[in-house]
């Protein structure tokens, strides 16, 4: 996908006219879908949420036979200043150290992939250059953001048919319980979960540091846009420009866990329907992952307590929707296995 072009005046501009674009679900490749499910071997209803799943691909790929040959799972990795604060016991250094980890194939996420046969990219996001200390400054400067939101439309080139989000940085659930704190309202220790293990101590940095950084902005963060690039990440705003291209190129979404959730709630509150080619890939163990998922209107395909990102629960979501796929489409029907359907 071509990148939109950045206007100074609104750096925005061409984001917006694309949520007034987004392509609607194919009403008649969920019908085909539900014909052929009507004569399998099975009563009406008894695989559940894996019928759902059969029917969303088919919506969102706009195929009434829809595939899952080339599932790919998409991370993006980025630094934050708000590390200086002491809201992690990791420093930032170990986000390009567990880069380096997922090249060596060395990471729960490869392994996950590896057992689905789903792809991995992973995106690097000037890692030299953490974003500004949201306690003290914007994250991002207007231009920069924006520019962080196309490269997240770019890197999901290359035709996959499902699409798996995940995200690295060290500090990232800081700024995550920020975004949600300056949306959602509340308490910043409401949204504040213990990352990637502080203890008490960070716990509570971690809360002043994410009610000092909506305060100082939130008299300009009324536009989830401004509140992406004053309180977010880079890889908060890529995985924003990744999911918006997604459904620009009619490509299904699993999303991942409380981070990549941030980046789906900036798209909810600039529109509701923009995540409706998006299934929660897993409830995340971290902070209020659970309350988020029922602000954005999402039900989790699993929930097993984990708290990693990378991606993994997503990825692992994948293995669910080659299930449900596989019944759908080699279960045998009523006619050719010879079996008495319901009675009309």
């Amino acid at each position: 996908m071509t990148q939109p072009p950045i206007p100074d005046a609104d750096p925005f501009e061409a984001f917006r006219a694309l949520l007034a674009q987004m392509p609607q679900g194919a009403a008649e490749a969920v019908a085909a879908v539900r014909a052929r499910d009507a004569q399998l071997t099975k009563p009406p209803g008894a695989l559940g949420r894996l019928e759902d799943i059969v029917e969303w691909l088919a919506a969102w790929q706009d195929r009434p036979e829809p595939t899952l040959d080339r599932p790919t799972v998409v991370v993006f990795a980025a630094n934050h200043g708000v590390v200086a604060q002491g809201v992690s016991p990791y420093p930032a250094s170990v986000t390009e150290q567990m880069l380096k980890n997922f090249s060596a194939g060395g990471a729960a996420v490869n392994q996950i992939c590896a057992i689905h046969g789903a792809g991995l990219k992973v995106f690097e996001l000037a890692l030299n250059v953490p974003t500004k200390d949201i306690t003290e400054a914007p994250a991002m400067e207007p231009r920069e953001c924006a520019a962080t939101l196309a490269y997240g439309m770019e890197a999901i080139a290359g035709g996959a048919d499902l699409l798996a989000l995940g995200e690295m940085g060290i500090g990232n659930t800081t700024v995550a319980a920020a975004i949600y704190h300056a949306l959602y309202g509340g308490e910043a220790e409401d949204w504040v979960g213990r990352g990637t293990g502080v203890d008490d101590a960070g716990l509570k940095r971690k809360a002043d540091a994410v009610r000092r950084a909506v305060a100082l902005h939130k008299d300009f963060i009324d536009d989830p846009f401004e509140l992406l690039r004053r309180l977010g990440g880079r890889e908060i705003a890529a995985m924003v420009g990744a999911i918006l291209a997604a459904r620009m190129e009619r490509t299904p979404v699993l999303l991942d866990g409380y981070v990549v959730c941030a980046a789906a709630a900036i798209l909810h509150a600039l529109d509701p329907s923009s995540l409706d080619h998006c299934l929660a890939g897993h409830v995340s163990a971290e902070g209020a992952h659970a309350q988020v998922l029922q602000k954005l209107g999402k039900k989790p395909l699993l929930d097993l307590g984990m708290r990693l990102g990378e991606g993994s629960g997503a990825a692992l979501a994948i293995g669910l929707a080659k299930a449900a796929l596989a019944c759908h489409k080699d279960m045998a029907t009523f006619a050719s296995a010879g079996v008495d359907n319901k009675e009309a």
